[in-house]
């Protein structure tokens, strides 16, 4: 299976990507601000159940594609590489985004986990990015491509409850902060930046 060094480096990266602020990490820190950590906890909770479709998703395509032929698998990890590439550049343009402490609509616990889920399930960049992200992670000579796949999508969820979680328990004090520091957001999407550099130039030169 997969070597420990290499499940470290996924999920350490995995952590530095969920930090980075979005729209997701965004939306579950107003709603922890406005209707409490338990709203935050929903969301994220919706968030992770959505993720959940889209490594089976990634699983069952992947597997089929990097079993399929070494052209396949080149056209895979270079259109994989040129996506990270775009969302390093998205990250090192992005700008401080704002965070509203206004009133927003309250939602019932229902709700606001089917929002979560909504949200991520329906966003059709979050399988492009685990269709560019996890496969590097893997090796078809390390067994079941497709119990890679499942491995690393549960570890990228554990490290979405970590991240996403504690931003629902401290979103008084870091929705401030946030709020407050256009160059902490800043900091962030550069880091997240390079990150997506790093993937992109490994994805890019692994060998099939």
């Amino acid at each position: 299976m997969i070597p420990l060094e290499t499940l470290g480096a996924f999920f350490a990266a995995s952590l530095i990507l969920a930090l980075a602020p979005g729209p997701d990490n965004i939306f579950v820190l107003t709603q922890s601000a406005l209707q409490g950590r338990l709203a935050g906890f929903l969301v994220t909770l919706g968030l992770c159940t959505g993720l959940l479709v889209h490594t089976s998703a990634v699983t069952l395509g992947v597997a089929a594609i990097f079993q399929a032929s070494e052209l396949a698998f080149s056209a895979l990890k270079y259109i994989g590489a040129a996506y990270l590439l775009y969302l390093a550049w998205y990250a090192f343009r992005a700008s401080a985004s704002k965070i509203h402490g206004g009133k927003k609509e309250q939602l019932s616990r229902m709700q606001l986990y089917r929002r979560g889920i909504i949200m991520n399930v329906t966003n059709p960049k979050v399988s492009v990015f685990f269709l560019a992200f996890l496969p590097q992670f893997t090796n078809p000579g390390r067994g079941s491509l497709s119990l890679q796949l499942i491995l690393l999508g549960f570890l990228f969820i554990i490290a979405t409850l970590l991240v996403f979680g504690g931003v629902a328990f401290t979103a008084g004090s870091l929705g401030e902060w946030l709020s407050g520091s256009p160059r902490a957001q800043k900091i962030m999407n550069r880091i997240a930046g390079m990150v997506f550099v790093a993937l992109a130039i490994k994805l890019a030169t692994i060998a099939h």
